[in-house]
């Protein structure tokens, strides 16, 4: 009877020892996020900010041309039809421009398209603009809508 009762305690004790290692092996309360809340997943919250997470929507053709409007019309002194003829034109240009980079043309078809785009655009601008404000557009256009800054003279302290 003594030997039957050691060997059940010799049983027990392999019989414990082995369960920590199954408990080890299949991550009851293992470090490294195995087990209850299932493979690879943490109970700890991730970290990070929720609005990074979303897709940002790119900005449409007016919020594009609002962004440049106030640098155009400083540069070439623009009143308030000529701001609307200017906006108007650019607004529908740069939709178009937008579409095509949608449609995803082969290389050759797209520079035809934003050929005629432009061309479209600087006949809108000619009717409706002044000739020396045509002019001074299609300089700021060709330096990508950076005005010059008026360079300021240094006085020289004599003494």
């Amino acid at each position: 009877m003594k030997s039957k009762q050691t060997l059940f305690l010799i049983t027990l004790f392999i019989g414990l020892l082995a369960m920590n290692d199954v408990v080890a092996q299949y991550g009851y309360g293992s470090p490294y996020g195995y087990g209850r809340y299932g493979r690879g997943r943490s109970y700890v919250p991730q970290a990070g900010p929720v609005e990074s997470q979303k897709e940002e929507t790119p900005p449409t053709a007016e919020e594009l041309v609002d962004e440049q409007m106030p640098s155009i019309t400083e540069a070439i002194d623009l009143d308030p039809f000529e701001q609307a003829v200017v906006r108007t034109s650019l607004v529908t240009s740069v939709q178009q421009r937008i579409e095509l980079q949608i449609l995803g043309l082969e290389p050759l078809k797209m520079k035809e398209e934003v050929e005629k785009i432009k061309r479209r655009q600087d006949a809108e601008l000619k009717a409706g603009l002044p000739e020396d404000k045509y002019e001074a557009f299609m300089e700021l256009q060709e330096n990508q809508f950076k005005a010059k800054k008026k360079k300021k003279k240094k006085k020289k302290n004599k003494g």
